[in-house]
């Protein structure tokens, strides 16, 4: 069945991969918007693909009218930088919440269906061995660890909907990614400091800085999963056979990819070594320890680990991840190497 589909924060990670495989998989027509359009050099030319240069907090007509002609709704657009939850909360909340429930309040109005990212750190500190979506309790510390305002805002915006769902039949599912990797996670040139995706910024710190270094020891654990994946359990949701996936919640993450921060580190140093011209590169690499407080400052605090339950996306979507870390790290690794080659030679 055709469906239109709108995407907004369609440039980024997950929404340039989505907009890739709908284009080469599926009959539906997509209405994107994003503040740039670097990911999106493939789609841009297709005419099942419309895309608008455009900022959530500005452009609300333009957003109304578009909720208004789609079938489904995909608010992708949030910050997700630990060091920023830290020095700019307010700045988190009010995108990553108040501008999203604009949103979803709109989505309610107009009965359309919504897809939204939660996220795993909703669990926060949570000390199940996986995390499971319905009876896994949502650990916090306290107010002054500010990095827990982004969690807190997914969170609310999380019982927000469920409550739309049961008091107004909003149509909605929620998935929340556990660690996502692989092409276009970033560009390794302008790699944000205290980013959560650590794989780039490791890369980044491979290349440019000759140091890795390891927050209080690289200690903490996360679950990886491949961005073919997670857009393979994505676009099942959105194609929501027998509305199998309406009011659910999914953890779309790959529970065999558990590895401390350490370890990965030292994965990805044994696999940039297995490409010849950055060989010399890897081996001069250090990898040091910092102290979160030294690298965060005092309002920051960490998740020792993240395991996901996947038993709903295997019952409900037919859907188990595929790709091992090895492989993830090495696709991850050929898009963002054959990249940067390119630009060391411009250089």
């Amino acid at each position: 069945m055709s469906r239109k589909i709108l995407i907004l924060g369609v440039n980024g990670f997950i929404g340039s991969a989505l907009t890739e495989a709908i284009l080469k998989e599926k009959d539906w027509e997509i209405y994107g918007m994003d503040m740039a359009s670097d990911k999106l050099e493939g789609c841009l030319g297709s005419p099942r693909f419309q895309f608008v240069e455009g900022d959530i907090t500005i452009n609300k007509e333009w957003i109304e009218y578009h909720i208004k002609k789609c079938d489904v709704v995909l608010p992708l657009v949030a910050i997700a930088t630990p060091s920023i939850y830290v020095s700019d909360p307010l700045r988190v909340f009010e995108l990553d919440f108040e501008a999203n429930l604009e949103i979803i309040r709109k989505c309610v109005h107009y009965k359309k269906r919504v897809i939204f990212p939660s996220t795993s750190e909703v669990y926060g500190m949570c000390e199940d061995e996986e995390f499971q979506e319905e009876s896994s309790h949502f650990v916090l510390g306290p107010i002054h660890k500010q990095r827990w305002i982004y969690s807190c805002s997914k969170q609310l915006l999380d019982r927000i909907i469920y409550a739309y769902g049961v008091h107004n039949n909003l149509d909605y599912t929620l998935f929340r990614p556990f660690n996502w990797v692989g092409p276009k996670l970033d560009n390794i040139f302008a790699a944000k400091e205290g980013s959560s995706r650590v794989v780039t910024l490791f890369i980044a710190d491979i290349l440019h800085k000759g140091e890795i270094k390891l927050v209080d020891g690289g200690k903490q654990r996360r679950s990886f999963t491949d961005i073919d994946d997670g857009i393979d359990a994505l676009m099942r949701i959105i194609e929501n056979k027998d509305n199998i996936a309406t009011g659910r919640i999914f953890n779309i993450g790959n529970p065999t990819n558990d590895v401390s921060i350490r370890e990965l580190a030292e994965l990805l140093l044994k696999l940039v070594k297995e490409y010849p011209d950055y060989k010399a590169i890897a081996e001069k690499v250090k990898v040091t320890d910092v102290s979160s407080e030294a690298h965060y400052g005092t309002h920051y605090q960490d998740i020792n680990r993240r395991v996901p339950s996947i038993k709903n996306a295997e019952e409900f979507l037919g859907w188990t991840p595929k790709v091992d870390l090895t492989t993830a790290l090495r696709k991850t690794l050929d898009y963002h190497l054959g990249r940067a080659a390119g630009e060391l030679d411009s250089q």
